[in-house]
């Protein structure tokens, strides 16, 4: 399994996933080139990105491979798959990818989600040439915390990780930005629906501010299952881990029994 963390320009932050389904196969993570540990210096372009992960899956030996991808990570788990067709075996795209018109209804709901003072002030930081330490912890919480169920608890998620999922690659953000509405996916559904493998799956958090009516036309369109988990937001392992262990492992497992490949290790505990 390979988790695809978002952003794009966040180093990854999918820690907590791995050791959900570590004893059922190899769970491999890495930092998107340009974020965390693998430094960059150039220009940023989806297909760089999709061809790092191909390089990846090939260094690691991965005869099948299933992939996980959040937010961005699934924009990345498509175009993959668009571009080494029968390469995945299994994909799970978790809160993603949004295509349609879907920025305008969540960034009203964002809006309607934070008071005008702070409304007014996540603006005036956005508009800053440069920001300090400081600022950018200040601008990150303010932009994170409505994407959580529980607003309090989310404002305290939110300035814990956005102290931690640093520094933020804002050039490399700008680019791949760029480069997927120069290249929508909305344009390549038809294509996409031929090339994921049997077992795909979308999930959301029925909370985010982002419109889960967006992934459920998306689901339609692809043919596939969309699963919706109660009372969590954008990052539904947060709120609801154990909802989201138990769709995993069971989505790793289907994975596993259609291309006849065993766990890597005895399941201990968990209820089966």
């Amino acid at each position: 399994m390979v988790l695809l963390h978002g952003g794009p320009g966040l180093p990854d932050y999918l820690g907590e996933l791995a050791p959900m389904v570590a004893d059922l196969a190899p769970v491999y993570r890495y930092d998107q080139r340009g974020t965390g540990a693998s430094p960059w210096e150039g220009r940023h372009s989806l297909e760089r990105h999709v061809d790092d992960l191909a390089e990846l899956v090939e260094h690691w030996g991965a005869a099948e491979v299933v992939l996980v991808g959040h937010s961005y990570g699934t924009d990345l788990a498509a175009r993959f798959c668009l571009a080494h067709p029968g390469r995945a075996s299994a994909v799970l795209l978790m809160c993603g990818p949004f295509v349609g018109d879907w920025r305008a209804p969540y960034r009203a709901e964002r809006d309607r989600r934070m008071p005008a003072r702070e409304r007014e002030r996540l603006g005036a930081l956005e508009s800053l040439p440069r920001r300090t330490e400081a600022q950018e912890v200040e601008l990150l919480t303010l932009a994170w915390f409505t994407d959580h169920a529980d607003p309090e608890r989310g404002r305290a998620r939110a300035a814990r990780d956005a102290g931690r999922r640093r520094p933020v690659n804002w050039f490399m953000n700008a680019e791949l930005g760029a480069a997927a509405r120069a290249d929508p996916l909305d344009a390549r559904l038809d294509e996409l629906r031929a090339c994921l493998p049997q077992r795909t799956e979308l999930l959301a958090g029925v909370a985010d501010p982002r419109p889960v009516s967006a992934l459920a036309a998306l689901a339609r369109r692809l043919d596939i299952p969309l699963i919706a988990i109660e009372a969590a937001g954008h990052e539904p392992w947060l709120e609801a881990p154990a909802a989201i262990r138990t769709h995993l492992r069971t989505f790793l497992r289907t994975a596993l029994a259609q291309t006849g490949t065993a766990p890597a290790s005895p399941v201990p505990g968990d209820g089966s």
